[in-house]
């Protein structure tokens, strides 16, 4: 799916046997410090990937500011030398948007990690973009809050990161993705200007700028300082294991959870692929290894509350055909039963290698498109495991592959493609929280037409005219000369080529 033949407004010239690059290190050497810029070939090996490990491009320097004033300093060292740039932050990303292209500057925040204010009687925090994820509720936990937001991989992404993919996480169904608990931003755009969009209070007046960055994967700018909207603890947490002996009977369960008004803080849904690799891997001892597929569901809110909406809960479960339901309110009990969630993925990984997609679905779906995505793993001849958000359509299918056979990963991404493909016919999205990056940019038009991308690309050219800001990624570059042209002919968007 990927087009790594993107070409760079820089080309490294030699003068006098000195690199272009080896006159431009000195001027961002003078605003992050010599340690700030990585430039050895065998230290650049580390920012050629993101999570989306598949595919790899070495950046041409590595850049780490510390201050919003540093990264508008570079921005504009960028500017003026036309050099392309791409942000990343932990390169937990799964989409490939943040992999470097040829010739860029990666410019890294995982060094801006400060907290910089905690305002818990307005339910709002600062921090800067290198802030881990799970930081900032183990800053606020101890004064009874959290931040809802919670990827898999909390422990390590990056609150810039997950502005830039607008992530979501367990817990979405009910608090919603990263947009939902954002008040404000501290940005600096392609030019290196610094601007302010957004506030600290919930409703702002003019156009909402902070919604158009969030989930712009870094095509826009930078979000240097970001002010976040957290939540208060609820009084009472309980948590619902279910074990079927068929997925479907476990997805037709989903549909009826909510069809009875419960909306669950997170209903997660694991096949028995992926729980035999847990078993296998964690040993977590909380799921049945011979299951076809758990629910995880979990409810929240005032004590009274979560004791009836737990035990209806359960009750659905049996109706629609659990084996067990298991009902676990103490706090270990519940981080067990999460662990094993929570690491899923590592364990498939421990055992294959995999290609793991993001598609979306309307929740009345999930029986049929579940049933659909193993007959196309069947007629590829991959097996394909599935661990998934379920109360939100959510689905994260993972294919898994042995990587040394000569075409393998070929087929798969064909395959990765036709599923995200069927997400789109029965009326969903390729992504649901990993965003489109370099990965999914060609399936964009199996969701929009040509005027629905072209409008897409006025913010993007208002924002960055001249291309610099992560080239390349979220839309579909025009495979061929002609179909650039022709688009020129047509009077749209003249540089449309460099993207």
């Amino acid at each position: 799916m990927i087009n790594q033949n993107i070409a760079s407004p820089l080309q490294v010239q030699k003068s006098h046997g000195v690199s272009q690059w080896q006159k431009i290190a000195p001027k961002f050497e003078a605003v992050v410090g010599k340690k700030g810029v990585v430039q050895r070939q065998e230290e650049l090996l580390t920012y050629e990937c993101d999570s989306l490990t598949s595919y790899r491009q070495r950046p041409a320097l590595v850049v780490l500011p510390r201050t919003t004033e540093q990264v508008a300093e570079v921005v504009k060292i960028c500017y003026e030398n036309q050099i392309p740039w791409v942000t990343r932050g932990a390169g937990t990303g799964l989409s490939g948007g943040a992999l470097p292209v040829e010739d860029c500057v990666l410019i890294v925040t995982t060094l801006m990690n400060k907290i910089l204010k905690v305002d818990l009687e307005n339910q709002r925090i600062i921090v800067q973009a290198g802030v881990i994820n799970n930081w900032v509720t183990q800053a606020i936990s101890g004064k009874g809050f959290y931040y809802a937001p919670d990827p898999s991989s909390q422990t390590v992404c990056t609150i810039g990161g997950n502005i830039a993919e607008n992530a979501g996480g367990i817990h979405c169904l009910k608090y919603g993705v990263t947009t939902n608990h954002v008040l404000g931003l501290k940005l600096v755009i392609p030019d290196g200007s610094v601007v302010d969009v957004g506030g600290i209070i919930s409703e702002m007046p003019g156009y909402d700028l902070t919604g158009l960055f969030i989930g712009s994967e870094g095509t826009l700018g930078i979000a240097t300082e970001i002010t976040l909207r957290i939540i208060k603890t609820p009084e009472a947490i309980g948590t619902v294991l279910a074990d079927f002996t068929t997925i479907e009977a476990a997805g037709d369960t989903v549909t009826h959870i909510i069809s009875a008004g419960i909306i669950p803080a997170a209903m997660e849904l694991m096949d028995g692929t992926t729980i035999k690799a847990i078993e296998d891997v964690i040993n977590t001892g909380c799921y049945p290894r011979d299951a076809e597929a758990v629910l995880l569901i979990e409810v929240d809110g005032l004590a009274v509350e979560v004791e009836s909406s737990k035990q209806q809960v359960a009750k659905i479960c049996q109706q629609n055909g659990a084996r067990n339901v298991i009902i676990a309110s103490d706090e270990q009990r519940r981080i067990k039963l999460w662990q094993g969630r929570k690491t899923a993925l590592i364990a498939l990984g421990y055992q294959s290698h995999y290609f793991l997609q993001d598609g979306v679905i309307p929740r009345t779906q999930l029986v049929a498109v579940l049933k659909e995505i193993s007959a196309l793993g069947n007629q590829y001849g991959y097996r394909i495991a599935n661990a998934l958000h379920a109360g939100d359509g959510n689905l994260h299918p993972v294919i898994l592959y042995d990587h040394s056979v000569p075409g393998a990963f070929k087929q798969v991404e064909e395959l990765s493609g036709e599923i995200l493909k069927l997400c789109v016919r029965v009326g969903g999205s390729i992504s649901g929280e990993h965003g489109i990056g370099a990965d999914k940019k060609c399936l964009m038009p199996e969701m929009f037409n040509h005027i629905d991308l072209d409008t897409m690309q006025w913010p993007r050219l208002a924002f960055n005219p001249q291309g610099l800001a992560n080239p390349g990624k979220m839309f579909p570059t025009p495979p061929t000369c002609g179909e650039a042209a022709q688009a020129q002919k047509m009077g749209r968007f003249s540089d449309l080529e460099v993207f």
